[in-house]
């Protein structure tokens, strides 16, 4: 056997006999509740295990950095009250984005808060945010004013945020759109973000250079009413992928609502079809799993899986929004007047 072969057969042993990750018997599962009153809250921004930032449909941003003490602000743009469903952070400032008429995306940090993009249409409504791993990079989409989705992109930091033009975009069918209901139907891997679709069509748009330009696939998602379809993706990796959705006006309803993917998002399978969890606003995997461990919430209650998605068991029927990890066994949650922790032992 000359050096070369050999090298290959090394290789192929290595890999062939690594063990592969067993998701962990989590005897204990912790989910404590901050009372956060007249707050409605469907965004956060994770940093540690006692920091964490939010954005609330009343106007108000705020943050704990001890875990315990929650500060909160309240900013009016004239006399409108912002409506707020994103929020991310490029590691120097944090992004707010509004929903509905007009659309305002504010840029801020502890030197003050500055309005970066307006846009005014009758349809305008957007519905989340993210960053790229480079902190430059940006994107937020939102509902389409014309036959395509609302993409914006920045390239700067988030200091200006330009438009993509329909025609460089996939046509949206009457009645396909997003939902704004965790800020987790975008999801970013390297230059890879995939989006979300619901309502009429229930899709999946892909863009591989950080949002330039797009490839689009079906899903076998509950789709057809304006209820329906995901409301929220993850990836563990840039082949394996999960969404999750439902109808949110039958909120018991568990068909053709969750799916997973192998193959980079352009084919899905549903998974647990029939059975729990029904309706659910955002799943995510737990870091370092392997792509094994999975969270869901939503307001039927928090779930939790083993297997990536296949099965699942009811962790608690506390109704959540969205969830965000920090790490393995640390997570972040909001909702209607509360953000909650979920301590994973």
């Amino acid at each position: 056997m000359n050096r070369y072969s050999l090298l290959i057969l090394v290789v192929f042993l290595f890999f062939s006999c690594k063990e592969e990750y067993q998701p962990r018997n989590l005897d204990k599962i912790t989910l404590q509740k901050f009372t956060m009153d007249s707050l409605n809250i469907r965004a956060i921004k994770a940093i540690s295990d006692d920091e964490v930032y939010y954005a609330a449909a009343n106007g108000d941003l705020g943050y704990t950095k001890n875990g315990e003490n929650f500060i909160s602000y309240n900013f009016k743009y004239d006399s409108l009250i912002p409506n707020y469903r994103s929020l991310d952070s490029n590691g120097n400032h944090f992004f707010a984005l509004s929903v509905a008429n007009p659309a305002l995306l504010y840029k801020y940090n502890q030197n003050g808060l500055y309005l970066v993009y307006k846009e005014e249409h009758e349809k305008v409504f957007y519905d989340s945010l993210k960053f790229f791993e480079d902190g430059k990079h940006g994107i937020a989409v939102g509902d389409p004013t014309e036959d395509c989705p609302s993409i914006i992109l920045t390239s700067d930091g988030g200091t200006t945020w330009n438009k993509i033009s329909c025609d460089k975009l996939p046509k949206f069918e009457v009645g396909e759109a997003f939902f704004a209901a965790s800020n987790t139907n975008i999801k970013i891997i390297k230059n890879t973000v995939w989006i979300a679709s619901g309502g009429k069509k229930s899709r999946i748009l892909k863009s591989t250079d950080k949002g330039h330009t797009w490839t689009i696939y079906n899903t076998p998602i509950i789709q057809g009413a304006a209820a329906t379809g995901i409301f929220s993706i993850d990836f563990a990796d840039e082949k394996n992928g999960i969404a999750i959705g439902g109808d949110y006006t039958k909120p018991t309803e568990n068909k053709a609502n969750k799916a997973v993917t192998n193959d980079g998002g352009k084919t899905w399978k549903l998974v647990a079809d029939g059975q729990n969890p029904a309706y659910k606003s955002c799943v995510q995997y737990v870091p370092n799993t392997n792509g094994k461990e999975v969270f869901a919430v939503g307001k039927t209650g928090v779930s939790f899986s083993s297997d990536g998605g296949f099965t699942w068991k009811e962790v608690s029927k506390e109704g959540y929004y969205t969830i965000q990890f920090v790490d393995k066994n640390t997570a972040w949650l909001s909702g209607h007047e509360k953000i909650g922790k979920l301590l994973l032992h």
